[in-house]
């Protein structure tokens, strides 16, 4: 696979599930001691063959790679992480909190399962829907080589390759630790999922994301407009150029959704369930349409607009016979 820009080679790694893309983007840099790899893919053995391909295409083998950068722990970014390790020695890097997520989410799970049960039930989810709601994602942990990082990186830390010096980016708000890496110098931005081209990326209130994502998640992102950037290279779908716009476009898909939202609910109390089984969700997709995994994502993220409109005074947060409600003020 050629360069996408000299230096980086862009690979296209399959995700085996139809609930989501259909590919994860790692990117390949050239070092003067090697490759970083940026992001890694399921570790599925259909990931792995199209990662050993494009390297052999390249005439590089997995030796090559010293550094492994990992925008957040979702699978599909990092769940192949490890393996590669194993074969390249490379170093992995991630931010502390993504660390932090790795043994509760994929090795011990217990805990988290029954946060995500007593959340649900909270939000007005009944019993026997929130059992499924909650084990949609059981199983996943077989994608994942649960392995630590060797790093931990923070906002403000850079990344050099010798040819690339990259600028280290929080970016919370699809993931609390979610990071995206800019060069300055060469005006390109590695945006993980937290700028991609065509969706936008979910943002939920979930046992493990920080205090009010998506006002967190708006912030980053009128930050990052400030940036100069020439070329995007993201986690989904294809590369590409025009930053500024992209972002508005995104600012303005959620405060749709906001209006979308204080529509639905009316004049009366609502639960994030009840909101989120009446919002239109993707292209024209209503609730019944969606497996149980994406209601999952559809309550959560309804749930993360909530809390940013109760933040800012315009709803009212309260409960009602152990469930919560919001209503307008």
């Amino acid at each position: 696979m050629p360069e996408i820009t000299p230096g980086i080679i862009w690979i296209k790694l399959p995700i085996d599930d139809d609930r989501g893309p259909s590919h994860i983007n790692s990117y390949l840099v050239r070092g003067d001691k090697g490759y970083l790899l940026v992001d890694s893919g399921w570790n599925t053995d259909s990931s792995f063959g199209t990662m050993h391909n494009i390297l052999v295409k390249n005439k590089l083998g997995f030796e090559v790679i010293s550094q492994i950068f990992v925008t957040h722990v979702h699978p599909d970014h990092y769940g192949m992480a490890g393996r590669i390790k194993r074969l390249s020695g490379a170093t992995i890097a991630m931010h502390p909190i993504e660390k932090d997520f790795i043994e509760p989410r994929y090795v011990h799970m217990e805990e988290l399962l029954h946060q995500t049960d007593l959340m649900l039930v909270d939000n007005g989810v009944p019993h026997d829907e929130m059992v499924k709601l909650r084990d949609a994602t059981v199983g996943m942990e077989q994608f994942i080589d649960p392995t630590p990082p060797d790093i931990t990186l923070r906002d403000g830390d850079t990344i050099t390759t010798g040819e690339f010096t990259f600028r280290v980016i929080w970016t919370p708000g699809h993931s609390s630790g979610h990071l995206c890496l800019y060069e300055p110098e060469k005006k390109i931005l590695l945006s993980g999922d937290h700028i991609l081209p065509d969706i936008t990326p979910n943002i939920s209130v979930h046992p493990q994301s920080i205090e009010n994502p998506l006002s967190r998640y708006i912030k980053s992102l009128k930050e990052m407009r400030q940036l100069d950037v020439e070329l995007v290279l993201p986690g989904h779908d294809q590369p590409f150029t025009r930053l500024q716009p992209r972002i508005d476009e995104i600012i303005r898909h959620h405060e749709q959704r906001n209006r979308d939202i204080l529509t639905v609910m009316g004049d009366e109390p609502a639960t994030a369930y009840r909101i989120a089984r009446e919002i239109t969700w993707g292209v024209n997709s209503r609730w019944h349409d969606l497996p149980d995994f994406h209601k999952r994502m559809a309550i959560f993220e309804t749930l993360a607009h909530l809390e940013m409109m109760a933040a800012e005074g315009k709803l009212d947060r309260f409960p009602r016979n152990g469930i919560i409600y919001y209503r307008q003020n």
